[in-house]
């Protein structure tokens, strides 16, 4: 497997488990929020942190804009409320500067082609295509044609689909993360094994595993599998307003998330016998030969 440099940071098999934790749109809009979780995600020891950049108007469908919701700042149409949520460019600006301070890498999922040209200004070390997007193209190879590094998503998705976005793409500075898009997903439907297919399928680009489940047990097994990525949303509270946060882990579970996922990579080996200086002494006292 070729290994792909993210931020200056090698990813593949035989490198340290690349760990990213998705705010997403969990700060709902508040810049002191993001902070706070850029600052726990950097004491936790991830290696960068995920946003999410949509250009409201292109995104939203006409039919959907006028729907009036529920939303912590009082009832307003889901077209205001994307806007509401939406960072512009001196919140970015701030997340950028915040991010460097932190010694943590950012980048974003754009979820239009306005978005790209938007992220571009940043100079993020790579992007990620949401599973949404996966059939969307146009929105691949736009971000494809930054020559950045690009993380697919493949919730959502079949294998035809998946297949053909990579053909589209092509292989070279490409990941693939195996996902499923229910939030929060049943662990009898993370199908984790689908992490091995994947690497069977493409054995030259670094595969690995994005979860929406709640707990921590299954992203461990996704990294005893071969995932050289693992991304998780991340919240400060799972009881806050809005879509992922139920589905997301806190501060505490992200520092554990990290922590044993570096302990899964030293207890993993290389596969070859040996016999280690601890053992010597039991070798001598109970073997009798």
């Amino acid at each position: 497997m070729q290994s792909v440099n993210i931020g200056g940071r090698e990813v593949g098999d035989g490198h340290r488990v690349f760990i990213i934790a998705e705010i997403g749109i969990n700060h709902n809009g508040s810049l002191e929020t993001a902070k706070k979780l850029i600052e726990g995600a950097a004491e936790a020891g991830c290696d960068a942190v995920k946003f999410q950049k949509r250009t409201p108007d292109l995104c939203v469908p006409e039919s959907q804009r006028d729907i009036e919701r529920d939303t912590p700042w009082g009832r307003m149409s889901y077209i205001d409320y994307r806007y509401r949520v939406e960072f512009g460019v001196e919140e970015y600006r701030e997340i950028d500067r915040f991010c460097r301070e932190q010694g943590i890498l950012w980048f974003a999922s754009c979820w239009d082609e306005e978005a790209v040209d938007f992220m571009e200004a940043f100079e993020p070390p790579c992007y990620k295509a949401a599973s949404a997007s996966l059939t969307d193209l146009p929105l691949l190879k736009k971000t494809r044609d930054t020559g950045r590094p690009l993380i697919v998503s493949t919730g959502m998705s079949t294998m035809e689909e998946i297949e053909t976005a990579i053909a589209a793409l092509g292989r070279e500075n490409l990941l693939i993360a195996h996902t499923n898009s229910t939030y929060p997903c049943p662990v009898e439907e993370l199908n984790l094994r689908m992490i091995e297919s994947l690497k069977a399928l493409y054995p030259e680009v670094p595969i690995g595993y994005s979860g929406h489940e709640t707990g921590l047990a299954t992203t461990w097994a996704a990294v005893a599998l071969g995932a050289t990525f693992i991304e998780r949303h991340v919240t400060l509270d799972r009881a806050m307003w809005g879509s992922d946060q139920a589905a997301s882990v806190e501060m505490g579970g992200l520092e554990r998330l990290v922590s044993n996922t570096r302990e899964i990579e030293k207890a993993m080996g290389d596969g070859i016998k040996r016999v280690y200086e601890g053992e010597a002494a039991a070798r001598r006292k109970l073997r009798r030969s």
